[in-house]
């Protein structure tokens, strides 16, 4: 068998519930230990690290605003693919997966959008602009927390993975504008200084504790989401026996 045969038949064992919830178990301590480890290495460099000459002990809160940032930006990306896989594959994790992100991702953006205000008061001298970037966030939030409600709004399982998945896929136009937003147009937030063709623009006494920190977030992200799948999948077991457990007694009494 190829490698890619390989890879595949793998991917598509991870389909089944059951082989996923055995995956969870194992990774999901490791994972645990891992965000644990970097949170209180990247806690230690942010504390230990210089203060900037003009921004002083408020360039610490760049350690929290951009990783989520980033992440918030991430885990969109991952529920446009579990959305893609939803409609055209027909996986049948894909609509699990992409419940399970929304409210993460609401979370993450939530607590970017308000270390961003915290940062933004002493520096800019306001708590919110109306800018491309932090509106471009901001609508970031509001598809996430639509995405939430109308997966909870719609009973029918099939009918609001449908819905959430287009929605999903037409709303990932937002992610490129968060990007690129500060290229495209004059706003007060200041340009991209890590994630840059031409090298990161921060120095290396704010890079590296920076990096550790959005290491810790991105493997508590992925920490969370496996825990959110596992429990997503738990909890439309328990639905379906109920329901099993109904029938049969309509069943009996008939």
């Amino acid at each position: 068998m190829s490698p890619y045969a390989r890879l595949k038949s793998a991917v598509a064992g991870l389909a089944q519930p059951t082989r996923f919830l055995e995956l969870a178990e194992r990774v999901l301590p490791f994972l645990l230990a891992l965000t644990a480890l970097c949170l209180v290495g990247g806690l230690y460099l942010s504390f230990s690290s210089d203060v900037d000459y003009q921004q002083g002990s408020t360039v610490r809160i760049m350690y929290v605003h951009v990783p989520t940032a980033w992440i918030a930006m991430l885990c969109y990306t991952v529920m446009t693919a579990n959305a893609i896989g939803s409609i055209v594959w027909r996986h049948p994790l894909a609509d699990v997966a992409a419940r399970a992100a929304a409210p993460l991702g609401a979370t993450f953006t939530f607590v970017s959008l308000v270390t961003g205000a915290i940062w933004g008061k002493p520096m800019w001298g306001t708590w919110w602009v109306w800018d491309a970037r932090l509106t471009s966030m901001f609508v970031l939030f509001i598809m996430y927390l639509g995405i939430v409600a109308i997966n909870r709004a719609i009973d029918e399982p099939t009918r609001a993975a449908r819905v959430t998945a287009v929605l999903i896929i037409v709303g990932f136009v937002n992610i490129p504008i968060i990007k690129f937003s500060v290229d495209w147009w004059n706003t007060l937030h200041q340009p991209a200084s890590v994630l840059r063709f031409d090298g990161p623009a921060l120095d290396i006494e704010f890079l590296r504790p920076l990096m550790v920190m959005g290491l810790a977030f991105v493997t508590l992200f992925f920490t969370l989401y496996l825990a959110s799948i596992r429990n997503e999948i738990w909890r439309r077991k328990i639905i379906a026996q109920h329901r099993l457990a109904a029938r049969f007694v309509v069943h009996k009494e008939n």
